[in-house]
């Protein structure tokens, strides 16, 4: 499978789970009282979103890594006199995009944890 054929298949992916977030979480289906949960069970949905959600940001800092790091190669094989700059130039997009993915790792984390 191409390149181009895994990520629109990976974006239908994820406009179907965003769909059905959408309709599950919706004002419609909310204006109904909860059913009764029995005592002492388990309310685990939030684990099951926290592991989504974090696969997501793991998934996508990958790619972007990977597209960065490979545009580097790239540049490097072209005019290896200019390693250096291009180095330079890609370290800070390269440190940013990981810092971002750290962060919200961090806040999804958190998010379950003060559950």
């Amino acid at each position: 499978m191409s390149r181009a054929g895994f990520l629109r298949r990976a974006m239908v992916v994820a406009l179907l789970a965003l769909a059905f977030a959408s309709v599950v979480h919706s004002p419609i289906v909310r204006a109904q009282e909860p059913a009764a949960v029995p005592a002492g069970a388990p309310q685990v949905w939030h684990y099951l979103g926290a592991a989504l959600g974090l696969g997501m940001i793991v998934i996508g800092a990958g790619f972007g890594i990977g597209r960065l790091a490979a545009a580097a190669a790239e540049g490097i094989a072209r005019q290896p006199g200019a390693a250096a700059q291009i180095t330079g130039a890609v370290n800070l997009p390269l440190f940013l995009l990981e810092g971002v993915a750290i962060i919200a790792e961090v806040v999804v984390l958190l998010v379950v944890l003060a559950r």
